[in-house]
């Protein structure tokens, strides 16, 4: 059995480090990325990590934290988090928070995250 919690941990670790490298070995080739601000689902792992590459080559100082974490069942976590971002383009300062459910196969790999923002 996987440690959900554990992966997840890693998984933001890797996403504060910038470390996309790592964070694309973290997720299933047939994964899906569901969150607000994309206005709809990603979808495969190389689209998904795309997305992360373009979005913080824009937020080059994105701090994130999670002020929880849960597990749900076996194989899905539920953190609960805040993040801070400046755009590179525009200036303007992003405070974002809200809740994250992410689901991973019995393989460890992440299947389905879904970013859901709380107002």
């Amino acid at each position: 059995m996987i440690d959900a919690v554990a992966l997840l941990k890693n998984y933001h670790a890797a996403l504060n480090a910038f470390d996309l490298g790592a964070v694309s070995t973290m997720f299933a080739e047939d994964a899906v990325y569901v969150s607000p601000g994309l206005k709809g689902e990603l979808k495969t792992r190389a689209t998904i990590v795309k997305s992360m590459r373009d979005y913080f080559a824009e937020y080059t100082d994105q701090v994130s934290q999670d002020q929880s974490i849960e597990l749900l069942d076996p194989y899905t976590v539920k953190s609960t988090w805040s993040l801070v971002a400046t755009s590179g383009k525009s200036g303007q300062k992003m405070r974002r928070s809200g809740v994250e459910l992410a689901s991973f196969g019995k393989n460890g790999l992440l299947t389905r995250v879904e970013v859901r923002d709380v107002a």
